[in-house]
């Protein structure tokens, strides 16, 4: 018996930070993902397999499935993570795994895993399906975050995303802007770790709901611009307003001053994407300073 399950990778256009104390944010779901198949067995173990973007084998691990213990593995955290997603999801459905004989489990990603799309929400997302179990609820019990990525997983267009308490609003728009094609995603070449930025975040000291209404406002007026004026204009009020509650620089300051179009960080603040606009020389711009991945929004966007 086989079963398979696939979930999408995401961006986070608006609302970096400020999703996670209940500002409404534009996210949208990438033709890049992961998958995971399951195939029973009759070995007894829990046997498990990552494969990367190239069908590199990254993870791999043996666990007993009855009492989800560790009997081999790659890497001792990865090991430890996998252990306790799976053990959330059995403590929100017992019958997940009760009886089993034994399984083969491989993942694959269709993206690198430093770029920061998701390996983590896809597999969450993944494991909720085959688990039959909340994916939210998975989530939050196991690592915390906004949501946004979940639901990102799951929707196969752009989406508005709110998150009040442990309750979500996730509405499908319509994001296929005329200008679409003056957006490219730039990916900055380091792997920011998403829990030690809500760290920082937490310990900063703002007018809370002042930051989640102009966030909130902004990304309404994304959503419904038609001129790429007006939207370089937004993502340049997203920055400045971040830059002030972080107390961080913007990454066009610290990183591209010269740069003619607008830039704004995508996620965690220093690494993973940003989003810039400008024409089709933007791809030279950022290699020759030595940011290779740079990817169109057609390219990108599901």
């Amino acid at each position: 018996m086989q079963k398979e399950f696939y979930s999408n990778g995401k961006l986070l256009l608006s609302g970096e930070y400020a999703v996670l104390d209940g500002a409404l944010s534009l996210a949208i779901p990438t033709r890049y993902g992961q998958s995971l198949k399951v195939i029973t067995t009759d070995t007894g173990f829990l046997e498990w397999e990552s494969f990367d973007e190239n069908n590199t084998t990254w993870f791999k691990g043996c666990f007993d499935v009855k009492n989800l213990k560790t009997i081999d593995a790659t890497d001792k955290s990865i090991s430890e993570t996998l252990i306790g997603l799976l053990t959330e999801a059995k403590s929100q459905n017992s019958r997940f795994l009760e009886n089993s004989s034994g399984l083969k489990v491989e993942t694959k990603l269709t993206f690198p895993r430093i770029w920061g799309l998701g390996t983590s929400s896809t597999l969450i997302n993944n494991i909720a399906q085959w688990a039959e179990v909340d994916a939210y609820q998975l989530l939050w019990n196991a690592f915390g975050g906004s949501g946004y990525d979940i639901a990102c997983a799951r929707h196969n267009q752009p989406i508005l995303y709110q998150k009040e308490n442990k309750t979500t609003q996730v509405e499908e728009v319509t994001f296929q802007p005329s200008f679409s094609n003056s957006i490219y995603f730039v990916y900055l070449n380091q792997k920011q770790s998403s829990k030690d930025a809500i760290t920082a975040y937490r310990k900063e000291q703002f007018d809370m709901h002042s930051l989640i209404i102009n966030v909130s406002t902004i990304t309404k007026k994304m959503v419904n611009t038609t001129a790429l004026s007006e939207f370089e204009s937004l993502m340049l009020q997203h920055e400045d307003i971040l830059s002030k509650v972080l107390g961080l620089e913007t990454v066009k300051s610290k990183l591209f001053r010269d740069y003619q179009g607008a830039i704004k960080s995508l996620g965690a603040w220093g690494g993973d994407f940003i989003m810039a606009t400008g024409s089709t020389n933007v791809p030279d711009y950022f290699k020759a300073k030595g940011f290779e991945t740079v990817i169109p929004y057609a390219d990108m966007v599901l």
